[in-house]
């Protein structure tokens, strides 16, 4: 392993709150509105799962966007998300608020972003997570970059990557088989 990758473990290890925007990490991005304006938005099951899982491994699960959604409000219902942050400008200003409520500092939270509002937290979190197709700024400023896009799978992946770091994959694992 190398330096690079022991350090992005070491990270990894410490995580207790996993942050996420919405459009581009757990959606691919679109926007969809029907004729009477309402808004749809398409999650991927997987990144779902991964979710849930992480969950029952203890760690917690935060929203922060900048956008504000009735799907997002039923996704976060439908996988007992509790900490959800819509229509947040300045996403970093947030943390403050989010370690209040959480009882979790910056330094054992990871944050998952695609575009530029992203990074101002990106650089105040213990890791800062993009997705594999965030932009490239935001792919250059972070500490992990996945294989899966936005709304892909890229979720799952981060999931499975916290849990493995933290030695609970093989317990997960032994749910299912």
């Amino acid at each position: 392993m190398s330096d690079i990758e022991s350090a992005l473990q070491n990270k990894l290890k410490r995580i207790k709150l996993l942050l996420l925007d919405v459009d581009g990490v757990l959606t691919r991005g679109d926007i969809i509105y029907n004729d009477n304006g309402l808004e749809t938005k398409f999650f991927n099951v997987k990144d779902g799962l991964g979710l849930r899982l992480v969950t029952d491994a203890g760690i917690k699960i935060g929203i922060v966007t900048g956008r504000s959604s009735k799907a997002l409000n039923h996704r976060c219902n439908d996988l007992g998300i509790e900490y959800v942050f819509e229509g947040i400008e300045d996403k970093a200003a947030l943390l403050t608020r989010i370690a209040e409520n959480t009882g979790i500092n910056a330094e054992r939270t990871a944050y998952v972003g695609d575009d530029l509002s992203d990074l101002p937290i990106m650089s105040r979190v213990g890791i800062s997570i993009a997705v594999a197709d965030a932009c490239d700024i935001v792919r250059k400023n972070a500490a992990m970059v996945t294989r899966a896009k936005g709304g892909r799978g890229a979720v799952r992946e981060i999931c499975e990557a916290i849990l493995k770091a933290q030695g609970l994959w093989e317990k997960t694992l032994n749910h299912f088989t």
